[in-house]
């Protein structure tokens, strides 16, 4: 199983992206500004879309992407999201005011896109692909998600803060790796607990429940573009000073994970 990273960041800039993962052909994993970077060709072959919540930054380019591909396909895009992710898609955007609503044209009876509700703790075979809905504590109703490719589960946090369900439930995975917001600095850390994401603290202390026989590669995503760099500074700083060392690296666009 192929996981192309079209974007990886928490905000945007240069050659920065936001979230969204590419796995295979068929199957996006949220919905950012990394996906304008694919051609419309690309885009016309993705037939599902799994959003982990409904923030901005992984729900941007989706409205923009129906509205370029959706007239050259035949069947309507799968959105697959929370019932409060759906509702709020409905909400705010495809409102008929902010974007037309392309669950009910051309019409209701053969939409460009369709909801598919999905609850945490669920597991959905997918273009042949096993995909689970992970918890996740967020300031929205929000999940991660965890594919199994050949090798083990591609796991992804999504938007998250301490989330103790989170390593109950991959520690009971075959983990192949794991990709883990690290949204602020230290720095930020009382922003960053107010908005429930993670700083390097933080990250130290989630990393501490995996469990003592495993270990895999650590992808660490959403950084702000300019607090990168402190950001991985600091997770290098935690990592070296204490006995167990993680292989952590730094997630960014345009790389391809097999897995």
């Amino acid at each position: 199983m192929k996981v192309r990273v079209l974007g990886c960041s928490g905000a945007i800039a240069k050659d920065c992206r936001t979230t969204s993962f590419l796995i295979g052909d068929r199957i996006l994993i949220d919905a950012g500004t990394g996906v304008g970077d694919l051609t419309l060709d690309e885009m016309g072959k993705i037939d599902h879309v799994f959003l982990t919540h409904s923030h901005l930054d992984h729900i941007a380019a989706l409205p923009l992407m129906l509205d370029a591909v959706s007239s050259l396909r035949k069947h309507p895009v799968q959105v697959h999201a929370l019932p409060e992710t759906v509702e709020a898609l409905q909400a705010h955007v495809f409102n008929n005011v902010i974007w037309p609503d392309f669950s009910a044209i051309p019409s209701p009876a053969s939409p460009f896109l369709k909801y598919q509700p999905f609850c945490t703790g669920e597991s959905l075979i997918v273009e042949g692909i096993e995909i689970e809905v992970l918890p996740a504590r967020h300031t929205v109703p929000a999940v991660g998600f965890a594919a199994r490719g050949t090798t083990g589960w591609w796991v992804f946090s999504g938007d998250t803060e301490r989330n103790p369900l989170f390593w109950d439930r991959i520690n009971q995975m075959t983990v192949a790796c794991l990709v883990i917001e690290t949204a602020f600095s230290n720095r930020e850390c009382d922003l960053a607990r107010r908005s429930l994401h993670l700083s390097p603290d933080t990250l130290a202390q989630e990393l501490a429940n995996i469990c003592l026989a495993s270990r895999y590669p650590i992808y660490v995503t959403h950084t702000k573009p300019s607090e990168t760099g402190l950001i991985m500074q600091e997770i290098r700083q935690f990592d070296a000073g204490q006995g167990r060392a993680h292989d952590i690296r730094w997630l960014s666009a345009g790389q391809a994970l097999e897995v």
